[in-house]
């Protein structure tokens, strides 16, 4: 069962990487952040003139009907294993 206090821990550890991750990282983050932190998607899905919107909404809707403890526990192991190669 994931922590909440690991997790806080993990969105700040998350922020003293030396390197930025790629797309797919930080797609991945995001999806489980929000996944871990508000639920299931909501809202509208962007349109096509906002490409950046577009891929977070997708990506976050994906993970409908994830358990915040599940996607908390993904976002804390994803930002361990960024810490070790983006160091």
């Amino acid at each position: 069962m994931a922590d909440k206090a690991q997790f806080e821990q993990a969105q700040k550890d998350v922020k003293t990487l030396s390197k930025k991750p790629d797309n797919d990282d930080l797609l991945f983050l995001y999806a489980h952040y929000k996944q871990g932190s508000a639920g299931d998607v909501s809202g509208k899905r962007p349109g096509m003139l906002d490409m950046v919107g577009r891929a977070k909404y997708d990506a976050w809707a994906k993970l409908k009907g994830m358990s915040a403890d599940d996607a908390m526990q993904k976002y804390i192991d994803k930002v361990e294993a960024l810490l070790k190669s983006h160091k």
